[in-house]
């Protein structure tokens, strides 16, 4: 896989040369002149100074990523002349060739392409030659199975940031009520649910961990808010069917960390009562992705 990052592509932009590209598309002279001031428009820095800028696309807004394609639509059809298999989102781009000498031999032609033809600059730390599993795009990475297929995974840096991001919405000192925990939680795992959908399934089987921390995580948080002291930890479990002997074992045992994965809060917090409350990422996974029957309609997993 040829892996392409533009060095601050979005700070490169030629505006001439742009410009140039929407007027042959675009005959509205309002329209030409709307994003001409958009790209001419000074940056205020936090100091409050004006820099007028030259080139490159104002970032943050909706106009970037469409200006992105603009610029960029010379490079899809450069490689489309040359038979290449790619996929691009903005400056990212990958294209996949069959060995590593075709690799660094296309690597190398839209290399002068991209600096001759579109006057940007590869960004050659970030751009490699390698396997498909060893990158990541979009926060996903590829691998390619002993049977043929090719399998869609998260990759490493997705797991990482969800990792962090799991332990900011479930933070040990959590003050407020669960329900404004759960509305937080899942509001961000919904969505993040949606865009990790593209998943096989063998990359799937990771998110069932995901769910399983976060469960054990807001158990520690139920420790916190209800167990400041042993005895009344205890008597809120039992007070949630937990048998005394078992509520006296998980109340005086260890720390908070070790209490949320006991069996008395295991007993009292099953997982089912976090499915009435908490969107899985597993179970999210397996509704977006239902299998298909044999007349190629969905049917949905049981629940």
């Amino acid at each position: 896989m040829v892996d392409l990052d533009l060095s601050r592509f979005f700070d490169r932009v030629h505006h001439q040369r742009l410009l140039a590209r929407l007027g042959e598309r675009v005959h509205d002279g309002r329209v030409l002149t709307l994003v001409r001031q958009m790209l001419k428009a000074k940056v205020v820095l936090p100091d409050g100074v004006r820099v007028s800028t030259d080139e490159g696309t104002p970032q943050g807004g909706p106009l970037s990523p469409l200006l992105s394609n603009v610029v960029l639509d010379e490079l899809d059809w450069e490689l489309d002349r040359r038979g290449l298999r790619f996929v691009r989102y903005a400056d990212d781009c990958n294209i996949f060739v069959r060995s590593e000498r075709s690799g660094r031999r296309v690597m190398e032609a839209t290399r002068r392409f991209i600096e001759r033809k579109l006057r940007l600059v590869v960004n050659e730390e970030k751009s490699a030659v390698a396997r498909p599993e060893e990158r990541h795009f979009l926060g996903f990475r590829l691998r390619h199975a002993a049977d043929g297929k090719v399998e869609v995974h998260i990759s490493a840096r997705t797991k990482d940031r969800l990792d962090t991001r799991i332990r900011e919405l479930t933070p040990r000192s959590w003050g407020q009520s669960l329900e404004s925990l759960f509305e937080d939680a899942n509001r961000y795992l919904r969505g993040w649910a949606a865009y990790f959908s593209l998943c096989t399934e063998e990359g799937m089987k990771l998110f069932g961990r995901f769910d399983a921390h976060i469960r054990r995580r807001i158990r520690a948080i139920i420790v916190k808010q209800k167990g400041r002291r042993p005895r009344f930890l205890y008597r809120h479990l039992v007070s949630r069917g937990v048998s005394p002997r078992v509520a006296r074992a998980t109340a005086y045992t260890g720390r908070t960390w070790k209490k949320s994965h006991a069996s008395g809060m295991d007993v009292a917090y099953r997982n089912s009562w976090f499915h009435e409350r908490l969107v899985s990422l597993y179970r999210e996974w397996q509704r977006l992705n239902p299998p298909r029957t044999a007349s190629g309609q969905g049917l949905l997993f049981d629940m």
